[in-house]
């Protein structure tokens, strides 16, 4: 007989993405539009500071929130690029990846029973840790809203057990962000609410016809907003596993509580890598996301030729086009697509339940791997309709 194991544990499921990923691991002459990761490597400057530091033997733990180094040239990239001032010493953690970030924020501010707002779809990383922290999910549909949260959304699904609004944008998986007008908007509504903002801002880099705007930077936000962000993204460094979290002082030294007895501290030699990518890489990022736009040019006009629906991405380097037409689910569809079509992409139910009936096509993938995945998807359609 087996000892029991924590209920909520059990009660997950494993990633939809994954799940679907196994059933069709072994199908062969497939081209996947799948991927959620940069298809540039890491800039070669930021890979030797990671020799360096190994040559020089900065191979020990460092301090829990991470070397102040780094945590300073955090604080000068935000300060720079958005105009938010935060302490280097006692605002800023650097964490295991932004996952982690989200996980120990999570586990530090919530409470079973409290309920978190997530705007859906939505990454599926977001709802599991919410549960692990015996809180309850609430999915706000966006679907009508070109996937953006609204304050009349909003509105609807506050209730006086609300404690965490999620922000995830620019979005995985539909691409979209906000206008500094329409963040300006939200922000004025949240205001009214004594609840705390995450904002995932992982993909603030790669937005492509407007800057960034960090819903912190409104009057009254900073103080109950958690910025989690980091360099997978922006800087193709996805397994140096670096990112980061922003919050006031009072928060900050309760979520790092939990960082410590749950990692100690980000992998050394990656805090050095990311050092460098945060004080000589600010021009890294511009490169990959022109390379982006022109992809993402290329396949939001190769999907209106073929009759689908779909928004045009603001951010990051998804597509969510919609198959709703299709009578069947998104995961029957990406098996078919897979299985006839020979072409991948992720079914939209495992983005949350509002996700049924659409699928994410990623575009971090050389031009010609895009256009082979777009043309089989395209005869896939004419021969499917």
């Amino acid at each position: 007989m087996q000892p029991t194991l924590n209920k909520s544990v059990q009660n997950i499921e494993i990633s939809g993405i994954r799940k679907f990923f196994n059933m069709v691991a072994d199908e062969q002459n497939v081209t996947s539009l799948t991927i959620g990761q940069p298809d540039f490597h890491t800039p070669d400057h930021v890979k030797q500071a990671g020799k360096i530091a190994l040559d020089q033997n900065k191979t020990m733990y460092t301090h829990n929130a991470g070397i102040l180094g780094l945590r300073k040239a955090i604080a000068g990239f935000y300060e720079r690029s958005y105009g938010l001032s935060y302490n280097p010493e006692s605002e800023i953690i650097v964490s295991t990846g932004a996952s982690q970030a989200i996980d120990i924020t999570l586990r530090t501010i919530l409470n079973p029973g409290d309920e978190v707002i997530l705007p859906a779809p939505i990454y599926p990383g977001y709802e599991p840790l919410v549960k692990l922290a015996g809180a309850n999910v609430v999915f706000a549909d966006t679907s009508d809203d070109n996937f953006k949260l609204t304050k009349e959304t909003l509105q609807k699904h506050i209730t006086e057990k609300t404690k965490c609004v999620v922000l995830p944008y620019p979005s995985n998986p539909t691409g979209a962000s906000f206008t500094k007008e329409e963040m300006e908007e939200l922000a004025t509504e949240l205001k009214k609410h004594k609840i705390f903002v995450l904002a995932d801002e992982i993909y603030s880099e790669l937005v492509y016809d407007q800057q960034h705007t960090s819903i912190a930077t409104f009057k009254g936000m900073e103080e109950r907003t958690i910025i989690i962000n980091g360099l997978s993204k922006s800087h193709a460094m996805t397994g140096f596993r670096i990112g980061y979290a922003l919050a006031p002082s009072w928060l900050a030294k309760e979520i790092l509580k939990v960082h410590q007895y749950n990692v100690s501290c980000a992998s050394s030699i990656s805090q050095y890598a990311a050092l460098e990518a945060l004080t000589n890489g600010w021009n890294d990022p511009v490169e990959m996301r022109d390379e982006y736009k022109k992809r993402r040019d290329y396949v939001y006009n190769r999907l209106q030729a073929m009759g689908l629906h779909v928004n045009l991405p603001d951010g990051a380097f998804y597509f969510f086009p919609n198959f709703k037409h299709m009578k069947v689910s998104s995961f029957q569809l990406g098996l078919d697509l897979v299985r006839r079509g020979k072409v991948a992409l992720v079914p939209g139910d495992a983005f949350s339940p509002l996700g049924e009936g659409y699928m994410r096509l990623s575009y971090a993938y050389d031009m010609e791997t895009i256009k082979e995945g777009l043309n089989r998807l395209e005869v896939f359609l004419q021969h499917n309709l």
